[in-house]
């Protein structure tokens, strides 16, 4: 019986992703009630490249000046992928990632912070649950590539942990 329910969701989402790609609408938001206290909430979104630009951006403009540290910004910025750089930290799912803990908190970690292994990054939200996200890592946390407040795609890179 479970099944059922979780089928008809699945093909939902699909239309509205669909309906999303035919219009060449950026995102939908959608609350689908099934019951008194059963209700099932969607936000479905593209263009988490735009958001990841000018993140990525940012830090390449500060080192500029100094020429050892301007290395690893162009290594992005040729059109590779930021999820192949070494260190990159990807999302496991989709959803919304947030930098801190709650709004207006101190974020989990910051640009050239050293964290330990299976210490919190940030925390992605899927379907009204916070993942934390872990460090798979000990190291210095060279660049933050998504906003907080950001969609996210299942393996879209969000931090570059060395």
């Amino acid at each position: 019986m479970a099944d059922k329910p979780f089928k008809s969701d699945v093909d939902f989402i699909r239309s509205l992703a669909e309906l999303l790609r035919e219009n060449d609408l950026t995102e939908l938001q959608v609350k689908r009630e099934y019951g008194e206290n059963d209700s099932l909430n969607v936000r479905v979104s593209r263009g988490t490249v735009a958001i990841a630009a000018p993140v990525a951006a940012a830090p390449a403009a500060a080192p500029a000046p100094a020429a050892p540290a301007a290395a690893p910004a162009p290594a992005a910025g040729d059109g590779g992928d930021p999820a192949s750089l070494p260190g990159a930290v990807t999302s496991p799912m989709v959803g919304t990632a947030y930098l801190s803990p709650e709004p207006g908190a101190q974020p989990f970690v910051s640009v050239g912070e050293t964290v330990s292994e299976g210490q919190t990054l940030m925390i992605v939200e899927a379907m009204k649950t916070m993942n934390h996200i872990p460090a798979p890592k000990a190291g210095t946390v060279k660049r933050i590539l998504v906003e907080d407040g950001a969609p996210v795609e299942f393996g879209a890179p969000l931090m570059i942990v060395e």
